[in-house]
């Protein structure tokens, strides 16, 4: 699948993966999201540079510090908003052919 080959959606994954993790932590999960919610927000930036890149490492932080969302997979929903939702669409072409 083309999706794995793509190395923002790999680190994507990992990143969201790890955010969840601190779920399965009892009593030290929710300090644990303290030191990764600003990790997880510079890391969105550098991933998606831009407006874009720096609206969801504020959504990312926001989302890491609040407790019970650590379940959503904000790195994923950027890139599929980034990389499939958000394409341009493709402008039709006009081929002038010579005939003989």
């Amino acid at each position: 699948m083309k999706l794995f080959k793509n190395k923002i959606f790999a680190k994507g994954l990992v990143y969201d993966l790890a955010g969840m993790a601190t779920v399965a932590i009892p009593f030290i999960g929710p300090f644990l999201d303290l030191l990764w919610a600003p990790y997880a927000s510079r890391k969105m930036r550098e991933m998606y540079p831009g407006k874009n890149g720096k609206l969801a490492s504020v959504i990312v932080f926001i989302e890491e510090i609040l407790p019970g969302t650590d379940i959503i997979p904000t790195f994923t929903l950027m890139y599929l908003y980034t990389h499939v939702w958000k394409r341009s669409k493709v402008q039709p072409q006009v081929i002038e052919v010579e005939s003989y």
